[in-house]
């Protein structure tokens, strides 16, 4: 309960009044035990001196020879203290100080009135005269040691942002480096790889007669020097850096729901394409790149049905929605080493009704649902020896969680997969802020 107090609106108000309010409070507490509760001069200058108190941080030195009246005909003791501590700690300065010592140190030693002093009490006047110094100096040196102290945090702070950049700044070096490493690494055993299936398939739609194996070389190498694009632009954004890694971004193909006949087409399985949403979503915040994840989806998805259905056949949906369900859940299923799963799980058909029910009476989607569906592989058909690292739809779950949606692999009942994703438009962080390659 206190600490719920201390933490609320009341706390917070307590603690911005409190350093103002609790000097005041034990300078007039000071006065009254001092010189009583009956109004007279000692108690006017005393309370003055207490009610000074509540400007001394904006005028500091002007606060402190308020207070001296105070302590010369009142004999008080906090309020001068406390006004010496603040200018000590607000406005240091050796000649500042110094006088206001010395007056405080007079202010203190010399009675009132002037004419009890004894010059001749040695005794008496230099127990008071230590007494007037220690009082001078203990507050300058509190306050001085609190502002050192300040200084010293300001400049340990300071250090840490410091650190902290150089940390940043080695991390992006380290970052740089490997990016490099990376686009060599592509460049020279990727692209070599890919320029001599282009090559191969090159000279075998020249030499053969067959019109078949010429269409079937001719996709080959159509398919590589697509290939090849991307990857010259994949080794320029992990060459680049900073604005030109942003360029780079900019020229590098990006491929929208516009291409997902064409990629349907060159995949060589036997996919039913059900179209739902206008490539573009009419201008909509977010839509291109939504769409690119989409196209990303269904590209993994359609590679996966040739690594592990041959033969299936395959039903590709893309419909908007109203309203895109929120990664509250994540789960991962894993099926062939190679499927991953998160999101929610309903039951099989759900996609096509939620498609069909996405969009109503004109209204204005608010996200695209991506859903590849495959039956069981075709027994007969021969499993291609394709290899697989396992990080296709890991891949693909966390772009769609970065843009805020969902995604969701599985098996089905008649031994077939699944994978549907939704995408909102609109939200989540762009490519250029991601960083993205692919």
């Amino acid at each position: 309960m206190a600490r719920a107090l201390t933490r609320g609106p009341v706390g917070r108000r307590l603690r911005k009044v409190a350093p103002l309010a609790v000097p005041v409070l034990l300078a007039i507490a000071d006065a009254m035990l001092v010189n009583g509760v009956e109004l007279d001069l000692e108690v006017g200058v005393s309370m003055a001196a207490a009610a000074a108190l509540l400007v001394r941080r904006r005028f500091p030195l002007l606060v402190f020879l308020f207070t001296l009246p105070g302590l010369y005909i009142g004999y008080i003791w906090f309020a001068p203290m406390i006004a010496l501590y603040t200018l000590a700690a607000l406005r240091p300065g050796r000649a500042r100080l110094g006088g206001c010592a010395l007056l405080l140190i007079a202010a203190h030693f010399f009675p009132y009135p002037i004419s009890d002093f004894e010059l001749t009490d040695y005794r008496e006047n230099t127990l008071v005269l230590i007494d007037a110094s220690v009082t001078s100096a203990a507050p300058i040196a509190l306050g001085l040691l609190v502002r050192t102290r300040r200084e010293l945090a300001s400049r340990v702070e300071d250090l840490t942002r410091s650190l902290r950049r150089e940390d940043r700044l080695l991390a992006d070096r380290v970052k740089t480096t490997e990016r490099a490493r990376l686009a060599r690494e592509m460049h020279d055993v990727v692209a070599h790889q890919v320029s001599l299936i282009s090559l191969q398939a090159g000279a075998v739609q020249v030499s053969t007669e067959d019109a078949e194996a010429r269409a079937g070389a001719r996709t080959i190498r159509e398919l590589s020097v697509r290939t090849l694009e991307e990857l010259r632009h994949m080794v320029g954004v992990l060459r680049a850096d900073g604005g030109e890694a942003a360029e780079a971004r900019d020229l590098a193909p990006q491929p929208d729901l516009e291409e997902l006949p064409r990629l349907i087409e060159m995949s060589a399985l036997d996919v039913t394409y059900e179209r739902g949403v206008v490539a573009g979503a009419g201008g909509v915040s977010g839509a291109k790149t939504v769409e690119r994840a989409a196209f990303r989806t269904v590209q993994e998805a359609l590679t996966n049905v040739r690594k592990h259905a041959p033969g299936a056949r395959v039903r590709v949906r893309v419909d908007p929605v109203d309203t895109v369900r929120s990664p509250a859940t994540d789960g991962a299923e894993v099926a062939d080493g190679t499927q991953a799963a998160a999101g929610t799980q309903p039951a099989d058909g759900a996609g096509a009704a939620d498609g069909a029910a996405a969009s109503d009476g004109g209204r204005t989607a608010h996200g695209l649902r991506v859903e590849i569906r495959n039956g069981p592989p075709d027994a007969t058909a021969t499993v291609p020896a394709l290899p697989g690292g396992g990080h296709g739809l890991v891949g693909l779950r966390e772009r769609a969680q970065s843009l805020g949606g969902t995604l969701e692999a599985r098996r089905t009942s008649d031994g077939g997969f699944v994978v549907r994703a939704e995408f909102p438009y609109g939200t989540g962080r762009s490519e250029a802020e991601r960083g993205e390659v692919k």
